[in-house]
Formats: C-alpha cells, structure tokens, sequence
C-alpha cells in the first residue's frame, strides 16, 4: 500500500476545515430532498429523479443491512463514484435528518435522535499510470469529504485482499459499477464476489445510471476543441470517444 498521506499538491485549494461531516451529510440531504420535492416537465430530469430515488433506496437498505461500520465505498475520483459518493453521504445518518432520501420515512415514529456519522471507509485502487489531476482529485474530495482512504497500488485482486485482511470488519464496498461498463451487463444492485475472488458484497446503487442522466459529465465533440452536455449522448459508448487523441 502506498502510504502517502493525502496532501493537496499542484495549488489545488484545500477545503474548508469547518465543514464537519455531520454538516455536510445534513447538507447534502437538503439539497437532494429538495430536488426530489420538485415538480419538472423535463423528461430527462424526471428520469433523474427516479433514478436517485432508487439509488438511494439500495443505499438505504445497505445501511441497514449491514450498518455504516461494516461498509465501505470505492472511491478513484471518476464521475460515477463521485455521484455515488454524493448519494451516499445524503444518506447517512445524522441528528437533524427525519426523512428518508429514498422518499420512504423510516423513522417518523421515532423520537430518538440519529447518532452523529462516522467517516466513510473508502478503497482507491490507484491505476498503473495514475493522472497527476486525479490523483490531486481524490486527494482534495477525501479530504473535503471525510474519507477514511486507503490507497494500494498494486493489482485490483491483491489489493481486495490487504484491504479486507486491514478491515476484517467488512461485509459489503459500494461500487460506482454501472451495467455499460465491462462484465457489468448481469449484475444486480446486490452481489456477492466471485468465489475465487475475496469474498464481500457488491452494492451497486447507480448500476441502471446512463451519461444522459449523468448531468455532471461531459462529452468531447468530433472536433475535439467543443464540450456537449453528456446528456445530449445517444449512447453510453459515446462517452469514450476522443479518448485516444
């Protein structure tokens, strides 16, 4: 494991220091009930609606199942990890949330307060040749969101091993998998690993999440000097074009 701490380097600014993790997890609740409450003609953004309502539901049922101590996400910086991040944060546990994100209260009859959250496990499996802005990225967003990061160099399979021989206490790692992705196209939003593979569950919340509903990415345009909405993208696949210039 690379034992670097998670500096900022390359004058990227560091967060704010005040933002607790019980506020920002409060924060990002708001926000997301928010615009869950709204009412949109948009077609697209009604799908993302329904999207992060079944996101968070798979988020909200790991939670239960196993608790935020037996969990985990993996975190490389890339946009559907980061989205993932975003949702799951929304849905921890916090002294001032009552409603559920998934738009399902489970605690309306409840006057006990919730307790304050921990930091989030996360694993950053590091590429073999890691962008320097990327690697800045996960850095600043661990940082800024309270991640408890472990980063190992080494090849996905080994590195599952000494994470889960470091954290025996793991019964499950978020995963920002989604069913475009290689050997994603049978997957569930619950999987147990392979059995020649280190053994926990896969949770895949934003499994059925597309590029067009991905509103926070981006796609390059045919010249290669315009940027268009990742939501005007009639396939997924687009998303990888322009990627050997």
């Amino acid at each position: 494991m690379d034992s670097r701490p998670n500096g900022v380097a390359n004058g990227v600014a560091a967060p704010d220091a005040a933002h607790t993790l019980p506020d920002i997890c409060y924060t990002l609740r708001k926000k997301v009930l928010a615009f869950l409450d709204e009412t949109l003609e948009d077609a697209t953004l009604q799908k993302v609606q329904q999207q992060v309502r079944i996101s968070n539901g798979v988020i909200e049922d790991a939670l239960r199942r196993y608790g935020p101590e037996h969990l985990s996400i993996s975190y490389n910086g890339g946009k559907d990890c980061l989205v993932l991040l975003i949702l799951l944060l929304a849905c921890l546990p916090t002294v001032d949330s009552s409603a559920t994100t998934s738009g399902v209260d489970s605690d309306s009859g409840s006057s006990q307060p919730k307790p304050e959250p921990t930091p989030l496990k996360a694993l950053y499996i590091v590429s073999s040749k890691p962008f320097q802005e990327v690697e800045d990225f996960v850095a600043t967003t661990s940082k800024e969101y309270h991640l408890d990061l472990d980063r190992y160099t080494t090849k996905m399979r080994p590195a599952l091993e000494e994470y889960l021989a470091k954290r025996p206490e793991l019964k499950a790692i978020f995963m920002g998998t989604r069913r475009t992705d290689p050997h994603a196209e049978l997957l569930t939003h619950f999987d147990v690993t392979d059995k020649d593979w280190p053994q926990f569950m896969r949770v895949h919340p934003v499994i059925d999440w597309h590029y067009r509903r991905d509103l926070g990415s981006l796609a390059v345009d045919n010249d290669a000097t315009k940027f268009r909405p990742a939501y005007e993208l009639r396939d997924d696949y687009e998303e990888r074009l322009g990627r050997d210039r």
